[in-house]
């Protein structure tokens, strides 16, 4: 078991160098979809800012709160977008045929999946801290405590596991990779309804209870605790909850699609 275990891991670091250096030469889409989030950031904060600013705060308006208030909603809107590259990256080696040939190859199975998973991570926790970077440059600012910034990464980490696995089950499942792009945009999109930009409590009732209870809401208002000291309740356990049964369901998807008969796609 111990041999298996050995050879997985060293298949697996393979793959992922060989995914990095794929990265590293198509470098558009990764800035792509980097560039979104980072865009989005600019507008709300220096286009929006100071009208929702007014909003949340009651009539005052205050451009540094909102910043704080958003950065966490960008931050999560980041993860889901670089995930996507993840979908796009399994698909195109499907469509290539590299799937097919790793099939046949004297490797571990899995290592082709982890070689994707633990690059679509990687490149998910250095967007994070591009982003973050941005945003203290803007004027962001945290109370954080090094705990409190050491269970921050964490949570982008499970996030961005969780986003990854369900990405390379839509690269395995869709025909072409911009159909995998577009199948994966709700990982980006969802934030925008939930409390990325605006409280839950300001929306219609009939919608209210889809922000509060989709994932993205419970990952954004745990962030936003950890960095900003607000009340997190029970967001805390729902981010916990909604992260694992994420990651589960995507590696199941994702697996059964890549062990099945190749005959039957």
């Amino acid at each position: 078991m111990s041999t298996s275990l050995s050879l997985t891991v060293r298949d697996s670091s393979t793959m992922l160098r060989r995914n990095l250096l794929h990265a590293r030469r198509y470098p558009s889409l990764t800035l792509q979809l980097l560039l979104t989030p980072l865009v989005l950031l600019l507008v709300f904060v220096y286009v929006f800012g100071d009208v929702m600013s007014a909003g949340l705060l009651g009539g005052h308006a205050d451009r540094g709160t909102y910043i704080a208030y958003v950065v966490p909603g960008i931050l999560m809107m980041t993860i889901g977008g670089t995930s996507l590259g993840t979908a796009v990256s399994v698909c195109t080696d499907m469509t290539e045929g590299i799937i097919a040939r790793f099939r046949t190859m004297a490797i571990s199975r899995g290592s082709v999946l982890f070689g994707h998973v633990a690059g679509g991570v990687l490149q998910v926790m250095i967007s994070v801290v591009l982003v973050i970077g941005v945003g203290l440059a803007i004027g962001f600012r945290t109370n954080a405590t090094p705990l409190e910034w050491l269970a921050a990464v964490g949570l982008c980490a499970l996030v961005g596991l969780a986003l990854t696995w369900l990405a390379v089950g839509i690269g395995l499942s869709s025909p072409t990779p911009e159909g995998a792009s577009n199948t994966g945009l709700p990982l980006m999109v969802l934030p925008f309804l939930g409390s990325a930009f605006v409280p839950v409590d300001s929306m219609p009732g009939w919608f209210r209870w889809f922000a509060e209870y989709q994932p993205f809401t419970p990952f954004i208002e745990t962030l936003r605790g950890l960095l900003l000291g607000t009340e997190i309740g029970k967001n805390g356990w729902l981010t916990l909850g909604w992260g694992v049964a994420l990651t589960a369901l995507g590696w199941m998807w994702a697996t059964s699609l890549f062990n099945r008969d190749p005959s039957g796609r």
